[in-house]
């Protein structure tokens, strides 16, 4: 990846350039890959406290009274029951069953819901939605431009965000979100995120975003971090990427992500036969976790192959575990194929995994 001088900027843009960030090119904005070293970037969301810009998601409101039912038809979960103030994991797909985008769903009021989406899908996400809700009485209004989204994660970040706040952050529960003013601001505080660790994800107006930002970063022991850092993280914690674990030609099914398909709620969605259907047959491809008995990171696209060569899958992530000390990645195998005996085609070389259980990480 590389900088691209047409991509769009953050409202973090100018810090991240002050602070001698990497920035390149990533769906479509300038972000930064790292700030000096990612694996110590790394090892502060895991032991302290880093702060990532988010702000490239985009952020999607559903209201008025059909907003609940809308969504039940356009998405894969059952968010009608969810309470205020909660949050939901879940999905988009076309009527084939394939993976639009997978999604973070807020319900922020009675009638109010926030869908957060990956940044190179918002507009998919957008226009399927007006799409879908077009015949129940709700409203679709893109803000993805108004709002700024900074990710404050590790275990120090309670503590540190107490600082800055009187919500009842020992309250807030894991997928939980609430309103308050976080370092003189009006934020939403969410207690979710995507490295594996405890943390928050603060949603303010995109002209609050620096002042935030320099209020926690000025906290002894808080680190920026760049999207190598954020990447590392999610694949220790088993976190499916967009792209890559995720795509249109992917069901959740395969992803091992069938769980979050609600085959038995009362609405009809986009793409309940197709799933239904694969949900009583095998799929014909499985995600697993690879550990690398070498020094050679298995990455994305990397052929897997068995002992005799034959290739039975194919990598969607690898990197090297700064928590764990080797190589880890992530890939999709054939139905059937034996886990024993299986290696990586890495550049011409076959470099021996083993087969783990999802997550490689997961806190104490």
């Amino acid at each position: 990846m590389s900088a691209d001088p047409t991509a769009k900027k953050t409202p973090l843009h100018d810090v991240h350039q002050d602070l001698g960030a990497n920035l390149v090119d990533f769906a479509g904005y300038l972000m930064p890959l790292r700030y000096k070293s990612e694996t110590a970037e790394h090892q502060a969301v895991r032991t302290g406290a880093g702060l990532f810009d988010l702000s490239h998601m985009g952020e999607i409101f559903l209201s008025g009274p059909g907003a609940a039912a809308a969504l039940d038809h356009a998405l894969v979960g059952n968010l009608s029951p969810m309470a205020v103030g909660k949050a939901r994991y879940t999905m988009i797909c076309d009527p084939d069953g394939g993976v639009l985008d997978d999604l973070i769903v807020y319900r922020l009021a009675d009638e109010t819901w926030m869908v957060v989406a990956n940044a190179a899908n918002v507009a998919v996400v957008r226009d399927a939605l007006v799409e879908r809700a077009a015949g129940f009485d709700a409203a679709v209004d893109d803000r993805s431009d108004a709002y700024a989204l900074i990710a404050l994660q590790g275990p120090r970040s309670q503590a540190i965000l107490e600082k800055f706040t009187g919500a009842p952050l020992a309250d807030l529960r894991y997928y939980a979100i609430l309103a308050d003013r976080v370092a003189g601001v009006d934020a939403l505080i969410a207690r979710t995120g995507y490295t594996g660790e405890d943390g928050f994800e603060l949603f303010v107006d995109a002209a609050d975003a620096v002042a935030l930002w320099k209020a926690l970063a000025a906290v002894d022991g808080v680190v920026p971090a760049g999207l190598s850092a954020r990447d590392t993280l999610r694949l220790e914690a088993g976190m499916p990427l967009y792209g890559n674990e995720l795509t249109r030609e992917t069901t959740p099914f395969e992803a091992g992500l069938g769980r979050v398909v609600k085959l038995d709620k009362a609405a009809d969605f986009v793409g309940k036969a197709a799933l239904a259907a694969q949900a009583q047959t095998p799929a014909g491809r499985r995600l697993v976790g690879l550990v690398a008995r070498g020094r050679r990171a298995p990455r994305k696209g990397y052929q897997v192959v068995t002992s005799d060569g034959t290739p039975c899958g194919v990598v969607t992530s690898g990197a090297p575990s700064p928590t764990l000390g080797t190589p880890i990645a992530m890939a999709y195998l054939d139905s059937g194929v034996e886990e024993a005996g299986l290696a990586v085609d890495v550049r011409g070389r076959r470099e021996p995994v083993d087969v783990v259980a999802l997550p490689f990480y997961k806190r104490s």
